[in-house]
């Protein structure tokens, strides 16, 4: 019969034990409640998608100083980039822990569990913003620290506060502070901004909804559950889709725009030209689907996949495109 002592006399774990036992087991090891409380700050600042946001910074300043600027600039940009990104983020769950807690995608993130105070996360998000605009302003220039700042309002007051819980187009203005990390980038090398700078921020403008719209047809029923008017809850699918590709059509026509305005060579045209019909070929037949009404099968996960290739590849021609001898 099993003793409910070990052989080194320690007391055995009750076979009825819980998940939770199970944690509380593990934070008595040591750094084992330091670990898990970094990672769930961690998990405030939303990595992923600072990841995707500083993917657009270094091929814009690759383009801006027309060749490698050195690693330093690199390096103290994309500190502050992630800082002020992480800190938009971290307010964005602080102010969104309500309806954080009534959706499936996001009922797990730190202050909808409880696992990081209310308190604890606005003074996180208001020390790391503090940081990354005196990061900006004394490490690298000031007009990135105005650019920063501006990227942190429009998405915590303009986007989180104000136009997410009221109408259906909040992304596509709200997404506007997406689209600040080009500039930012841009001003980090030359102090200012520039028309081709501008054209490089419409690809990201216009983009963001056919991005981020598939992502909200998949958790429709989240937003419905937590009365967030994204435009595929209070539309048909066929709207959306026809939406999406007209934001498409736009944000090709950025991409090649750049074209005259930065002096970029043949290959990043083809290349712009090929990726943008590829990724309109997606939207499109994502339409024809809704059209169809073939119900369920509108592939839209597919789309919102092929959004990030899409971007992804485009800033790699942007930076390739510069070190081409012609």
């Amino acid at each position: 019969m099993r003793t409910s002592h070990s052989t080194t006399g320690q007391t055995a774990r009750p076979q009825n034990s819980s998940p939770q036992d199970a944690v509380a087991d593990d934070g008595q090891r040591p750094g084992g409640w330091f670990l898990r409380r970094a990672g769930a700050y961690v998990a405030l600042t939303k990595p992923r998608i600072i990841e995707l946001l500083l993917i657009t910074t270094v091929p814009t300043m690759i383009l801006a100083a027309d060749g490698l600027p050195s690693f330093w600039l690199i390096l103290a940009t994309l500190i502050g980039g992630a800082g002020a990104a992480g800190s938009a983020n971290a307010f964005n769950m602080w102010w969104d822990r309500d309806i954080d807690k009534v959706m499936n995608r996001t009922k797990k993130r730190p202050m909808a569990t409880g696992e990081i105070t209310p308190a604890a996360g606005l003074v996180f998000a208001s020390i790391l913003g503090l940081l990354s605009l005196a990061w900006f302003a004394l490490v690298v220039n000031w007009a990135t620290m105005w650019l920063a700042l501006a990227a942190i309002a429009i998405y915590v007051v303009g986007y989180t506060m104000i136009l997410k819980r009221r109408t259906p187009q909040n992304i596509v203005w709200g997404g506007i502070a997406g689209c600040f990390p080009v500039f930012i980038g841009w001003a980090a090398v030359t102090g200012g901004l520039s028309w081709a700078a501008l054209a490089l921020f419409g690809v990201i403008f216009f983009w963001t909804p056919p991005h981020y719209w598939p992502l909200s047809i998949k958790f429709k029923q989240d937003y419905a559950n937590a009365k967030v008017p994204m435009l595929p809850v209070v539309s048909d699918d066929k709207r959306v889709a026809a939406e999406m590709v007209g934001y498409t059509l736009a944000m090709i026509a950025c991409s090649l725009l750049l074209t005259p305005l930065a002096g970029m060579s043949w290959v990043y045209t083809a290349v712009a030209a090929a990726l943008g019909a590829w990724f309109l070929w997606s939207t499109v037949a994502m339409l024809r689907r809704a059209q169809g009404s073939a119900k369920g099968k509108l592939g839209a996960m597919k789309v919102f996949h092929a959004s990030i290739t899409y971007l992804s590849l485009l800033f790699v021609a942007v930076a390739v495109d510069v070190f081409l001898p012609f």
